[in-house]
Formats: C-alpha cells, sequence, structure tokens
C-alpha cells in the first residue's frame, strides 16, 4: 500500500512492516523486536542477517557494545563515512533481538544511510531493522510501485517519479566487520576505505 511519510512512520512505531528509499536500493525495515515480518515476506534463510539502519550514531550506540577505545574509533569511522553506503559490522548488544542475526546473533550490521527520507523516518521512529525489498534470490526492487506490487501488505512511501529518480544509487553497501583488531571488508560496494 502506498502511503505518505506520516502514514508510514506511524506504520512502523506501530510495527508494520514497511518500505522506503535509502541511497542503494529501497528497504524493507520494521522495528527490530518485529524483524522476523521481514523473514516472512522475502522468505529470507535465517543465515542471512539484517542491518540495523538509523539516524545517527548516538541512536545506534545501545545496540553494540565495546570499550571505551573501540567505541571512539568507530565513532571516527563513522564521523568519516557516514552518512553514506557503509555498513559495519559490530559486537552487538542485548538490546539486538537475536532473530535478526540468528546464525551469529553476537553481532549487527549498523549504517546510516545518506538519504534525507530515510533519516527523518528513522528520526521519528528509532533505528529500524532493514534488508533490500525483493524476494530472497531476486533482484533488488528500485521503484516503490514495483515494491507495492510485490508487497501489497508493506506499507510503502509514495514518492513522485522525480524524487525516485534522484534518490538511490542501487549499488548496495560496502560492509566491513571488526574482528577485534581492524576492519575485514566482507562485501565491497560504492565505499572505498582507506584504513
Amino acid at each position: 500500500m502506498l502511503v505518505s511519510i506520516d502514514t508510514l512512520i506511524q506504520g512502523a512505531i506501530s510495527g508494520s512492516l514497511v518500505s522506503f528509499p535509502t541511497d542503494t536500493v529501497p528497504a524493507l525495515a520494521a522495528r527490530p523486536d518485529k524483524a522476523e515480518l521481514i523473514f516472512a515476506a522475502k522468505r529470507r534463510s535465517p543465515d542471512k542477517p539484517l542491518i540495523l539502519m538509523g539516524a545517527t550514531f548516538r541512536s545506534l550506540l545501545p545496540y553494540i557494545r565495546g570499550s571505551n577505545e573501540e567505541l571512539q574509533l568507530w565513532e571516527q569511522v563513522a564521523q568519516e563515512y557516514w552518512p553514506g553506503a557503509l555498513t559495519l559490522v559490530l559486537p552487538s548488544s542485548d538490546q539486538v533481538p537475536k532473530v535478526m542475526n540468528p546464525e551469529n546473533p553476537n553481532t549487527i550490521g549498523v549504517r546510516i544511510p545518506n538519504c534525507d527520507i530515510a533519516q527523518k523516518i528513522m528520526a521519528e521512529t528509532g533505528p529500524l531493522a532493514t534488508t533490500s525489498a525483493n524476494l530472497s534470490g531476486e533482484s533488488p526492487l528500485t521503484r516503490m510501485a514495483e515494491i507495492d506490487a510485490q508487497f501489497p501488505d508493506v506499507l510503502a512511501l509514495s514518492l513522485s517519479h522525480d524524487q525516485e529518480m534522484v534518490l538511490a544509487s542501487g549499488v548496495p553497501s560496502t560492509v566491513a566487520r571488526w574482528n577485534g583488531i581492524t576492519w575485514e571488508i566482507l562485501r565491497l560496494g560504492s565505499v572505498k576505505l582507506k584504513f
């Protein structure tokens, strides 16, 4: 169902599955405690974790855990590359529902998208469990009308054609995992890291 941004925000807060653009591909999103809705809608295997997106680094802090030194280092990386197409896989706190990463609940991928609409939504809802909007194994859908057709029960953000044309790059995020000492690149996307 194509809806206004206010309806989408209220739906997400109430626990509904929603979809909105990001700087890469549109997201299928839900409150972290409702993440099982994403797995069910996508027919997604539990060995593929979800990403926790937020509007600010501070909003993501309750979901990650590390030493003071690690937190400072991660914040420096966040200040350099966020908002943007970089997902950092960090040790998770007990605030992260296990359903977000059933195979390895000790880590969580976090990101702040470089997209005003996405940030506006998550400034109101708080961080959301996200993934690309498509059935598992299929290419990500890039238009809200396609998402509405594929997922009629999802609250998808209604956008003008011009808005859709300028929003998403279609290139997935770079994924870097903290191993306790340094970063490991799990997927190379549009962001090239310098560390």
